[in-house]
């Protein structure tokens, strides 16, 4: 196996996308388009699915009064002053199929708040890998977060982009490293039982 390939054992890995949405997509991202984005995780996705690996989708939303919404005093706010229109928020069309784990996050992280954690160890996780946007914010979190709860991640970099090529980089280079091991797709392999 090259160096940097990673062998995952199918029954304790899950894959986690986080909010490959519409509203989400639609922006302008770095150093890949939404559109690449979608086509790298899509085939990521049916990987997972061929060697019958837990699919999570994940994705940001909030009431229509916004009470669910993180209501801090920060200079540069994330959160819209006011729900966004539903479609938004939907995961993009063909994404779920039946058996997979949605989960509804109210914040950037994907387990602060949610049945996440929950799903994966009753499923007997240990690894995540984990993609999606936006890098430094939704993909950083979870993965703070997963390492934090003592799961393994790797980060499927080819499945993410963010606001600016820097940021991206950043989070890729500086800090993503230090808790998960930074890989493309085609370098993720499954052992065979």
């Amino acid at each position: 196996m090259p160096k940097d390939q990673i062998l995952l054992d199918p029954a304790r890995t899950a894959l986690v996308m986080i909010d490959l949405q519409n509203g989400i997509l639609a922006q302008s991202l770095h150093p890949r388009s939404g559109d690449v984005v979608l086509e790298n995780a899509r085939n990521l996705i049916a990987k997972f699915r061929s060697a019958n690996t837990p699919i999570v989708l994940v994705r940001v939303y909030w009431s229509s009064d916004m009470a669910d919404a993180p209501h801090q005093m920060v200079d540069l706010p994330s959160v819209p002053a006011k729900c966004p229109p539903e479609d938004w928020g939907t995961l993009v069309d063909d994404l779920i199929q039946p058996g997979d784990i949605v989960i509804t996050k109210h914040q950037w992280g994907a387990f602060y708040g949610t049945d996440l954690d929950l799903q994966l160890r009753r499923r007997g996780i240990e690894t995540i890998v984990l993609g999606g946007v936006v890098t430094n914010f939704g993909v950083e979190s979870t993965a703070r977060s997963a390492w934090e709860h003592g799961y393994n991640i790797v980060i499927a970099e080819d499945t993410t982009a963010t606001k600016s090529v820097e940021m991206h980089q950043f989070s890729i280079t500086e800090i993503l490293p230090r808790i998960a091991r930074v890989r493309q797709s085609a370098e993720l392999t499954f052992t065979t039982p």
